[in-house]
């Protein structure tokens, strides 16, 4: 069969967000379960136990390039160009308040992320969503416990932070480089362990997550 290109695409990244983007394949092939290459999370494959895998660095007069390639027999389907990769949705919808406000809840049932405020409008609330969206994935993660600094430059414009609050709970937010939280947890964690589990999973779901407004 003559070869056919089933997916391509192209960005210019960070060296933090080229990290980000592999840590993502990386935990999804470990898990044996289909990873999505694009950042819309809408083309995945799935690679099987044992696969051939070949590195190489050329270079032409400054440039230099890295290519990675994963070489297997295709079975079952291992490509999906219409996936729906994100395990979770946001959930747009007014409060008693009548604020707007947003949060991203997954498949089983849990909120795993939130906005810090309400919005005049649900224009705006989305608006807030989007900022997540764009800027969960690639987002350094801080622990305030250790006085530790944010990084001086990174792949995303927010900085997630970990901290313990007065209860002895664990918590996260996500702010923004202008000093805005615009997300947190939406709730405590016995352990640091699994705020940062909490966190990671909104980084993993964020990107592909449809949008749901509740009437």
């Amino acid at each position: 069969m003559p070869e056919e290109t089933v997916h391509e695409s192209e960005s210019k990244r960070s060296r933090t967000g080229i990290a980000s983007y592999f840590r993502r394949l990386a935990r999804r092939f470990g898990r044996g379960e289909p990873a999505p290459v694009d950042e819309e999370q809408t083309v995945t494959v799935s690679v099987p136990e044992e696969a051939d895998l070949e590195t190489e660095i050329e270079r032409e007069d400054d440039e230099l390039t890295l290519e990675l390639e994963v070489a297997w027999t295709e079975v079952d389907d291992d490509v999906n160009t219409e996936a729906e990769a994100s395990k979770a949705t946001f959930e747009l919808y007014e409060d008693n308040a009548e604020k707007w406000r947003w949060r991203l809840v997954h498949d089983n049932g849990n909120i795993i992320a939130d906005g810090s405020e309400g919005y005049a409008s649900a224009q705006k609330a989305e608006q807030g969503l989007e900022s997540v969206r764009s800027n969960a994935p690639g987002a350094h993660i801080v622990d305030t416990s250790k006085d530790e600094d944010g990084p001086s430059e990174g792949g995303s414009s927010a900085t997630f932070e970990l901290f313990e609050d007065s209860a002895d709970q664990w918590r996260w937010r996500l702010v923004h480089d202008n000093g805005n939280i615009i997300g947190d947890g939406g709730q405590g964690y016995s352990s640091k362990q699994k705020a940062k589990q909490g966190l990671r999973s909104v980084k993993e779901n964020v990107r592909g997550a449809s949008i749901d407004r509740l009437d």
